[in-house]
């Protein structure tokens, strides 16, 4: 089954934060149990609808790496995997 994102919706899929400490100790993402803050870009929506009917383009492209609202956005699991949905506005910024 594929997700087909609509409007100014992006699919993502969280990025593991494994840390190494100064020392060589492991962290592995599953010590912090906030949610993610960077994830992959899977999908992403036409945009945003103007009045007039034009399409207000999307600052993202599918394959980005990017950083987003901690609490933003709406967990899914599809097939036993699980996928984060955000608002373009949630976005901060492209991973470069």
């Amino acid at each position: 089954m594929k997700l087909r994102p609509l409007g100014n919706k992006v699919i993502l899929e969280a990025v593991s934060k494994e840390e190494t400490t100064k020392s060589g100790i492991i962290i592995p993402d599953t010590v912090d149990k906030e949610k993610p803050e960077q994830a992959k870009v899977l999908a992403v929506g036409p945009g945003r609808a103007n009045k007039d009917g034009s399409r207000v383009q999307m600052d993202v492209k599918v394959g980005d790496t990017v950083l987003f609202s901690k609490y933003s956005p709406t967990e899914i699991k599809l097939d036993g995997k699980e996928y984060l949905v955000v608002s373009d506005e949630d976005i901060m910024a492209v991973v470069e």
